[in-house]
């Protein structure tokens, strides 16, 4: 579910990603790197979240009994104020959070995630792409306020059809195991036992994405990961990632989060905070 306020992070040999936040008029925006995490706390602030990746772990959400979570990737999230929230995971995953920091309350009662929303997935990305490379013309007040109408849309349940956390969970470990060559969406169906037309109309559904926009994103989630834990070159990350060429992961890492794998690499190595008071929160 990954509803985090502040995660507490696992020790590790490397440094993770930086945490990049903005403040921007009432609104405090988030962007979490993927990492393990433990948290636990009463939301003094309802917040909006967003899972780019998929996650797994244990939570208890405004409830003391403890249960596993499978999260779906692009699904929206919601934690209303004074809910209880515990969650752990081995594994995390890049994360978006939003607050309102002025006291007006989003609208929402009851706790959600795994929410696809067409709107919200294109909102969390742009706001994702504006935090890994800031302009002056960003517009994080109106980003903020549409991702706030999202969540107060009628409740739904999430609905993933074919697609469930147990075969989440398969197709992550088959699609990382091979990560550094070719995978085909036929190969994915068989390993579900699904057709192959079957298998795109349902992971669509689950996740707002295709099989092969997901692909996509597993290869930059490794290619961040290994840029940012060793010294390999530029070059021999994009092959070990499935990419053609460094060329290729340069295209997809531009299109899809707005900076260079230089400029990301280089990123990594300094903690990034935009806006005022960036202790505050």
């Amino acid at each position: 579910m990954a509803f985090m306020s502040h995660r507490n992070r696992q020790p590790s040999p490397v440094a993770p990603e930086p945490v990049r936040r903005i403040e921007a008029g009432p609104w405090a925006i988030e962007l979490l790197p993927g990492a393990a995490y433990a948290t636990r706390y009463v939301a003094a602030q309802s917040a909006i979240g967003f899972a780019f990746d998929s996650q797994r772990g244990v939570h208890a959400i405004g409830s003391d009994r403890v249960r596993p979570f499978d999260a779906m990737p692009n699904g929206l999230a919601f934690v209303p104020v004074g809910c209880d929230v515990m969650s752990e995971s081995p594994m995390g995953g890049e994360y978006l959070r939003v607050v309102r920091t002025d006291g007006i309350a989003l609208a929402g009662e009851q706790a959600f995630n795994n929410r696809i929303d067409s709107q919200a997935i294109h909102l969390a990305s742009r706001m994702r792409r504006a935090l890994l490379n800031a302009s002056v013309d960003d517009d994080w007040e109106t980003w903020a306020l549409a991702l706030a109408e999202r969540v107060e849309g009628k409740d739904r349940s999430p609905c993933q059809v074919a697609m469930t956390g147990n075969r989440m969970r398969l197709l992550d470990e088959f699609i990382d195991a091979g990560l550094d060559g070719p995978l085909g969406i036929q190969t994915m169906a068989q390993l579900l036992e699904l057709s192959e037309g079957y298998f795109i109309r349902a992971f669509k559904q689950a996740t707002g994405k295709s099989p092969h926009s997901y692909l996509i994103d597993r290869r930059l989630a490794r290619a961040r990961a290994l840029m940012r834990d060793s010294t390999a070159s530029l070059a021999d990350i994009a092959l070990a990632c499935g990419f053609n060429s460094q060329a290729h992961m340069t295209s997809a890492f531009k299109q899809r989060l707005g900076v260079s794998p230089a400029q990301m690499r280089a990123g990594s190595r300094h903690n990034p905070v935009i806006g005022k008071n960036p202790n505050q929160w």
